[in-house]
C-alpha cells in the first residue's frame, strides 16, 4: 500500500502536461515536413489523392533523377557561396559592432543602437526598390556580392543584439586587467571576447545561413543569370506555364533542406547556450 502511494505522490501533472504540449507541438511542426518528404515519393495523381498518406508506390526515380542532375548540384553550389559569405560577414561586422556597444562607453551610443535596431521593423520587402538602385549603381547587380550584401544589411540588427546581450555578461573585470596589462580593446576582442564566443558565433552564424540560404526575393530582383541562382529560384524549373510537377517539387526541396537541419543539429547545444545567456541576469 506504502509503495502505490509513494507511486502516485511522484506523479507530476505539470510534467505531464507539458510533455503533451511539446508533443503536440512537434507532432505540428512535422508533420508538413514528413508530407514533404513522402511526397517526393509519390506520383503527380497520387500527391492529389493521398497528400499524407504513404506512398502506395515507392518511386525513387524522382529523387534520383534530381541527385544525378547536374543543374542542382549547380543550384546548391550557388546557395552554399551565398550563405557561407552571408554568415561569415555577419559575424564578422554584427560581432565587432556589439563588442563596441557592449564594452566602450562614447557619447550617443544608445542612439545609435537604437537606430540600428530600428531595422528590426522592416523587412528587406519594403525597401527592395531603393536596395535594387543601390546595387545598380554599385556595379554588383547579377553578383553573389548583389545578393550578400542586402543579406548582410538586413540581418545585422538581430545579430548585433544577439551579440550584445553575450558580450555585457562576460566578467568586466576582465577587460580591466587586460587593459592594465597594456592589452588594446582590439587584442581584447580576438583572443579572450571571442575565444569565449562559441555559443552566440554558432547560434548567430546558424540563423543568419539559414536566413540566406532560404531567401528567395533579393536573389530573385539581384540576379539574372542562371547560372548564379540559388536553390530558392531553382524551384521555377518544374514550374511550368499552366501546371507544376509538384511531386518533384517535394523531392527538391526535401534534397536542399537537409544541409540547414543537419547544421541546426551540429550546433543544436550551442545555439541554446548562446540563447540562454543572460536569460536569468538582469
Amino acid at each position: 500500500m506504502s509503495d502505490l502511494s509513494h507511486a502516485s505522490s511522484r506523479f507530476d501533472p505539470v510534467t505531464f502536461y507539458k510533455a503533451l504540449f511539446l508533443l503536440a507541438v512537434a507532432l505540428f511542426v512535422a508533420t508538413p515536413l514528413v508530407a514533404t518528404v513522402l511526397g517526393g515519393f509519390k506520383s503527380l495523381g497520387e500527391l492529389r489523392t493521398n497528400p499524407f498518406g504513404l506512398p502506395l508506390n515507392w518511386e525513387m526515380e524522382h529523387y534520383a533523377s534530381i541527385l544525378f542532375s547536374w543543374r542542382y548540384w549547380e543550384l546548391l553550389r550557388n546557395s552554399l557561396i551565398i550563405a557561407t559569405l552571408a554568415t561569415t560577414l555577419t559575424l564578422i561586422v554584427a560581432s565587432m559592432a556589439a563588442f563596441v556597444f557592449a564594452h566602450v562607453a562614447f557619447f550617443g551610443s544608445k542612439m545609435l543602437l537604437s537606430y540600428i535596431t530600428l531595422g528590426l521593423l522592416f523587412p528587406a520587402a519594403t525597401a527592395i526598390l531603393p536596395l535594387f538602385i543601390k546595387v545598380r549603381d554599385l556595379g554588383l547587380l547579377d553578383s553573389y556580392m548583389g545578393v550578400v550584401l542586402p543579406q548582410v544589411a538586413f540581418g545585422l540588427a538581430f545579430s548585433i543584439l544577439l551579440f550584445r546581450r553575450f558580450f555585457k555578461d562576460i566578467p568586466h573585470e576582465l577587460l580591466e586587467a587586460a587593459l592594465v596589462d597594456g592589452c588594446s580593446y582590439a587584442n581584447f576582442y580576438r583572443y579572450v571576447t571571442l575565444p569565449l564566443s562559441r555559443p552566440i558565433l554558432a547560434t548567430v552564424g546558424t540563423i543568419a545561413f539559414v536566413q540566406s540560404w532560404n531567401s528567395y526575393l533579393i536573389p530573385l530582383v539581384m540576379l539574372n543569370s542562371e547560372s548564379l541562382y540559388p536553390w530558392p529560384l531553382g524551384i521555377m524549373i518544374y514550374q511550368g506555364e499552366f501546371s507544376a510537377e509538384w511531386h518533384l517539387i517535394l523531392a527538391f526541396i526535401t534534397l536542399t533542406i537537409l544541409p540547414t537541419i543537419l547544421i541546426f543539429l551540429i550546433a543544436q547545444k550551442h545555439i541554446v547556450a548562446g540563447l540562454t545567456a543572460g536569460a536569468v541576469k538582469g
